[in-house]
């Protein structure tokens, strides 16, 4: 049966496994001229390989990245598999180099499987006090000769800013790839692909779905042989994202900048007044000039915000105070502020460092709040609440 256009304003959603090619010439012709048509097939064929609902989705990350080209994926791992495995070319790969402070999950694929099933040469780049030394980067550089590097432009969870312009110069001056997880900044505060780097990604689950509903990923760049390749791999890899997700989010994606310039707001009135208050020992959040890293976040965003995110540590002068003060805590906003492993939605959650990251970050009074849209006084209030709950 024939399909018939009506005049819907929203996109379509083709939840098709497979495409009528009709004849054995279209057949032919489409398989041939596959990856001929990188933004959009002529002929679709089999959604593994491309599908129109989520391709009409990557046009709208197109448009946010101003990126030439987009690649879902079914979560932000997936991405991080896309990105970095385009350089993965046998006995001939050259050493990579990560930076540590990165998302536990990513950390823990570069030693599952990029190191101990994949045999792969990794390195990693280490911060000092909360802030990353550029000699100590230009000198791993010239030791290690990677084919890329891999940060992110604010790190997960102690919310470092790296001074991008000056790494993404060093990548220019020694010919280094760069990959760039943009999550938390998001392409409101800051477009990679703009200063000069290879590719982009981001954990769509966050801030550019924003509900907790779905997961993706996407990678973002402009070289169109990249974008090949990483067809050609998410194809047979089977990294694609379901097109009733590619559908939600291509309608979440629409309040996108409202709701991350409201994330933005709502974090910064927050990380005040935790700094304020007598039971928080530490708060983290670039937007505040006790941060390390502030002096990076006003060069790189500007007056446009300082993301959703702020970390902060619990006072006591001993773990089990501490330890004891973060579950009261934690268990006096569970009707408010739930404790939820994911971030960036429209409501606030929160996860304790130490159970998560305990390896890394030993530290039983920290927690990451990812400060949702809500009123920011009622945030507050609930914050005020569990803290006064905590001393006791």
């Amino acid at each position: 049966m024939n399909k018939k256009s009506v005049n819907s304003s929203h996109p379509p959603l083709y939840r098709e496994a497979g495409f009528n090619l009709h004849d054995s010439e279209t057949t032919r012709k489409a398989f041939a001229d596959e990856l001929n048509h990188p933004h959009e097939p002529e002929n679709y064929i089999y959604s593994r390989y491309r599908n129109p609902t989520v391709v009409a989705v990557e046009k709208q990350i197109m448009a946010l990245e101003k990126s030439g080209w987009a690649l879902l994926a079914e979560t932000g791992m997936a991405a991080v598999d896309i990105a970095v495995s385009l350089f993965h070319k046998g006995k001939e790969t050259r050493p990579w180099l990560f930076f540590h402070e990165i998302y536990g999950g990513t950390n823990s694929f570069i030693d599952s499987v990029l190191i101990k099933r994949r045999g792969l040469d990794i390195h990693r780049f280490y911060a000092d006090d909360g802030v990353y030394d550029m000699n100590k980067l230009e000198d791993i550089i010239k030791t290690v000769k990677p084919e890329f590097f891999y940060f992110e432009a604010v790190s997960n969870p102690m919310l470092i800013v790296a001074d991008v312009r000056e790494i993404m110069a060093l990548a220019k001056k020694y010919k280094v790839k760069t990959i760039i997880d943009n999550t938390f900044a998001t392409p409101h505060l800051w477009r990679p692909l703009e200063d000069g780097a290879t590719m982009v990604i981001h954990s769509v689950t966050k801030y550019l779905s924003g509900h907790g509903d779905i997961t993706a990923g996407v990678v973002c760049g402009n070289d169109l042989g990249l974008l090949k390749e990483a067809i050609e791999y998410r194809k047979w890899a089977g990294h694609f994202l379901s097109p009733d997700d590619a559908h939600r989010l291509g309608d979440q994606l629409k309040t996108f900048t409202l709701r991350f310039e409201q994330h933005c707001r709502n974090a910064f009135e927050i990380a005040r007044f935790l700094s304020t208050h007598p039971l928080i020992e530490k708060v983290l959040y670039p937007g505040l000039k006790s941060h390390p890293t502030h002096p990076e976040a006003m060069a790189l965003f500007g007056d446009k915000g300082f993301g959703g995110m702020v970390t902060f540590d619990i006072a006591g002068s001993l773990k089990e105070e501490k330890t004891g003060r973060c579950n009261r805590f934690i268990d006096a906003l569970q009707n408010h502020i739930p404790l939820i492993p994911t971030l960036g939605e429209a409501d606030t959650i929160l996860m304790p460092i130490e159970a998560v990251w305990g390896a890394k970050y030993p530290m039983p009074g920290m927690i990451r709040l990812s400060v949702g849209i809500e009123d920011c006084q009622s945030i507050i209030y609930a914050l005020d609440q569990a803290l006064n709950a905590a001393k006791q």
